[in-house]
């Protein structure tokens, strides 16, 4: 089985897309039906983080899902709401639980999931409203290469820049400040200017 975004994009397209599993378009029909555009403007927002959470996706991977669930159908803010729901996944709301303990892990969950829900509803109805949600749904998932364009000398250019500075701290005593900042305060330098 080959690996990568496009291995992922065709195993979530025979999940999500309703012609592919009948049985989700039956359960879920306001979502992927274009006929119930109202309902599935309302219920993406909804349903959106609810797939991020279960998928487990993370913010690098949850674009090319998000273009998955876009083709199959669901609405523009379910999309937004998707992709804004990685900070409700399992393993982030795991780490929320034991920092900060079970109960507000549960508030912090339901904070996040009604704040994605609803600034996606949002987006969806401003967007919406300036004609600017594609109507298009053929997004694809390409493998990215490398290339030589503005981006990459940029790059360059701020590698270089950031080497520059990182010699400049070496030389006009970086390390040294940053021990002396490791260090108690002096008492008697304190105690002097306290009076």
């Amino acid at each position: 089985m080959p690996a990568g975004p496009q291995a992922l994009s065709r195993g979530f397209r025979g999940v999500i897309k309703p012609a592919a599993a009948p049985q989700l378009h039956v359960a879920l029909p306001i979502l992927f039906d274009r006929r119930h555009s109202t309902q599935r403007t309302l219920w993406g927002p909804i349903v959106g983080p609810l797939v991020a959470v279960i998928s487990f996706v993370c913010s690098v991977g949850n674009i090319p899902l998000a273009a998955v669930l876009w083709n199959g159908g669901i609405s523009f803010g379910g999309v937004v709401a998707f992709i804004f729901a990685d900070l409700i996944v399992i393993p982030i709301l795991n780490i929320y639980r034991k920092y900060y303990g079970l109960k507000m892990a549960g508030f912090l969950f339901a904070t996040f999931y009604v704040s994605m829900a609803v600034a996606a509803l949002v987006i969806d109805l401003i967007f919406g409203g300036f004609a600017l949600i594609p109507s298009e749904r053929s997004a694809r998932v390409v493998e990215a290469s490398i290339t030589w364009n503005y981006a990459t000398w940029l790059d360059l250019g701020f590698l270089v820049l950031a080497a520059f500075l990182v010699w400049r701290f070496l030389k006009t005593g970086g390390p040294a400040m940053l021990r002396m900042m490791n260090r108690p305060a002096d008492r008697g330098y304190a105690h002097h200017h306290a009076h």
